[in-house]
């Protein structure tokens, strides 16, 4: 049976070295799955400006046929603009068995009306939801409202006292994320055994 493949999105401001993506890697990888951490073009391009939605969604698209090469099963996300052009790829079609979004940003903050949710109903495969209870660029309120729209299985997990980037909470974010993998992928989630005690 080939590993699970996990591939994590950085958001708009980072790189595939964001702090809590690494954590992320660190974990699945110790559980046997096969983890790639991508950057986005601007980002590899020296640019600090993203670029549109077509041009990331692309790029989900292609760093996810590398990674198909090297597992069976793939889960996709990442960090708040990374996740959401991940859950747009696959809405647009691309295989996925699902979706870890981390921090996804709903709508900008303080502007409600210019959501980010409109591919939520095209979005027919298991996804996880990690925010902070203080983000603002999705309250749990908001987020517990446009994910109804999913038709797949959604979960939420809630960080306490997080902001929209989950400074300081990487632990906690890593375990709510191998909790549900674990869950979702018994038979591909090998954590590492516990060392001798004696």
């Amino acid at each position: 049976m080939k590993p699970l493949g996990l591939l994590l999105a950085p958001g708009a401001g980072a790189d595939r070295d964001q702090p809590s993506l690494v954590a992320l890697d660190q974990a699945a990888t110790a559980a046997g799955v096969v983890v790639s951490r991508m950057d986005f073009p601007y980002r590899k391009a020296g640019r600090r400006a993203p670029d549109r939605a077509p041009v990331l969604v692309a790029s989900v698209v292609e760093e996810a046929k590398a990674l198909s090469g090297h597992a069976g099963a793939l889960v996709l996300g990442g960090r708040s603009m990374g996740g959401r052009m991940c859950s747009m790829a696959v809405a647009e079609g691309l295989a996925a068995a699902a979706l870890v979004l981390i921090s996804y940003p709903l709508h900008p903050p303080g502007r409600p009306e210019r959501g980010r949710d409109a591919h939520f109903p095209d979005l027919d495969v298991p996804c996880l939801f990690v925010s902070g209870t203080r983000d603002a660029f999705a309250t749990p309120a908001e987020l517990a409202e446009a994910t109804a729209a999913i038709p797949g299985p959604v979960t939420r997990r809630l960080v306490e006292g997080g902001d929209h980037g989950l400074r300081g909470k990487d632990r906690a974010v890593t375990e709510a994320v191998a909790e549900w993998l674990a869950e979702r992928f018994p038979a591909l989630w090998h954590p590492p055994a516990a060392p001798d005690a004696g």
